[in-house]
């Protein structure tokens, strides 16, 4: 039987690979099924307790417990390290298996005193001739005193990116004073990678996954519902950063409801224009719901099952997270393997990454400092790049401008640029799609009404017929408003 296992285990590596989809194993070296010292005795504490986990000096009889399940794996000893990088050889040598996500990786880098990132486990990755050849995604935080650590892991690693996922939500349920937050995520949080030599794809961004809230429960409970969970209520994480849109769970109100899947395509989009890698939690493309349940590992039902039932809304969520995957693929501007320097390169006329307010100016440091300010404007060049493939021949792309807007009011945001340049709005989360069906054009200083609560996208055009093709599309537009045609 478990041969079997293991040769359609390697066939379907094999046929993801054939497709160019990489394949990455979550393991979870922190800690075992054993639990604390009231826990059965199923393996490791009967072969040597001492050795296999972490326990207090003072009293050997207890766990340390960094992991929130009653132990942690000593990571520390020559004989447990030895098991874990014998596993991981498996998976790469045997199974073909491209990288690895640790589960509270943390807990693995801790010392006798603390988490460093000098630790043996980093060591003996780094140094086997194997291991260091696929990617280490690290789970950057543990339960115990000092164990968030986003930002921190050595060079060669990537991390979840924590602080991209809570700021991100902060921002879109109008939290204040985000927006020079909210600017390093959408760069890449070059203020967490950059120093320590590593590139924008070190940043897994990612705004839920399988532990917390669903998309759709983000945008519909104001707070954790686990009561089937059988704890009351108490286990699940309090701090969830999550905004019902108005009422507790499912309603009939129509306002609501679009409010709510306007919200999820804020989610969605500002996440895949993000520099870094995006991941997405399954069946949040669809609209999967837990009921509110927040910490769901233990519910084999309804609550944790995919439905593979779409209604209406469902699939213009999925249709609109397929054309965001597929516009994100066309434009290399939006996956930079280096970070933006702010500056013209290479003699080019424009930054690299330009920040714009609503005013159509430069983002101020006043602006920047501002607690009220919730709106931004973030310019990408492709023609500054500097990035050249594997060839030798350059990347270029076309110049993008991502608007945000988190106030629950309407913003005339005025359009940058030059008197031959036009803007093509690509992306508007106002709208029931998101992605328009037709091509709407903007001369630059023209206002574009970016709606509340909505993320914008517009591409650059430039040239002789560029302003008059805006012109002449926002007089037809002008004549179908006053004629009533107009939505």
């Amino acid at each position: 039987m478990l041969g079997e296992q293991v040769r359609e285990f390697k066939t379907m590596v094999k046929n993801l690979h054939a497709t160019r989809i990489e394949v990455i194993l979550d393991v979870v070296f922190n800690h075992t099924a054993e639990g604390n010292h009231l826990g059965p005795t199923l393996g490791f504490r009967s072969i040597d307790n001492q050795a296999y986990y972490r326990l207090v000096d003072s009293n050997p009889r207890y766990y340390m417990d960094y992991t929130g399940t009653g132990n942690t794996v000593n990571a520390m000893h020559p004989r447990v390290l030895q098991m874990i990088m014998d596993s991981l050889r498996y998976w790469v040598l045997d199974m073909h298996v491209d990288g690895f996500r640790f589960d509270l990786a943390a807990a693995l880098a801790r010392d006798s005193r603390r988490v460093s990132n000098m630790a043996a486990f980093f060591e003996t990755v780094h140094q086997d001739p194997f291991i260091s050849q696929v990617k280490p995604i690290a789970e950057s935080w543990d339960v115990g005193e000092g164990g968030y650590q986003v930002g921190n892991f050595p060079v060669l690693w990537a991390e979840w990116n924590g602080r991209y996922r809570d700021s991100i939500r902060r921002f879109w349920k109008g939290d204040d004073g985000l927006v020079g937050e909210i600017a390093y995520r959408l760069s890449g949080s070059s203020d967490l990678y950059q120093t320590t030599g590593r590139r924008p794809y070190a940043s897994i961004n990612f705004v839920t996954a399988h532990d917390g809230f669903t998309l759709n429960d983000l945008v519909t409970y104001g707070w954790k519902h686990n009561e089937a969970n059988g704890e009351d209520n108490r286990d699940g994480d309090n701090n969830n950063n999550s905004w019902n849109c108005g009422v507790e769970g499912p309603t009939d109100d129509a306002e609501i409801l679009q409010l709510r899947e306007q919200q999820r395509r804020n989610f969605l989009a500002t996440m895949f224009l993000s520099q870094g890698v995006p991941m997405l939690c399954a069946g949040d493309e669809c609209g999967r719901t837990q009921g509110g349940n927040n910490n769901a590992y233990c519910q084999d039902n309804e609550i944790s099952w995919l439905n593979w039932q779409l209604n209406e809304a469902s699939e213009r969520l999925l249709r609109f997270a397929r054309r965001l995957i597929a516009f994100r693929r066309e434009h290399p501007v939006f996956r930079r393997p280096k970070f933006f320097q702010g500056r013209p390169i290479r003699g080019a006329g424009i930054r690299d990454i330009m920040w714009f307010d609503s005013t159509g100016a430069e983002m101020t440091n006043a602006e920047w400092s501002s607690w009220f300010v919730r709106v931004l404007g973030m310019l990408l060049s492709g023609a500054t790049m500097d990035v050249r493939d594997p060839r030798g021949r350059p990347i270029q792309d076309g110049t993008f401008l991502v608007m945000l807007n988190a106030y629950w009011e309407s913003v005339p945001f005025i359009l940058p640029g030059k008197r031959d340049v036009e803007w093509e709005l690509i992306i508007d989360t106002s709208e029931d799609d998101g992605f328009l069906g037709v091509s709407k054009y903007y001369a630059s200083s023209a206002p574009f009404d970016l709606g509340p609560c909505s993320l914008g996208v517009f591409g650059l055009h430039e040239g002789t017929d560029a302003q008059a093709r805006a012109e002449a599309w926002q007089t037809a537009a002008g004549a179908a408003a006053d004629s009533g045609e107009a939505k």
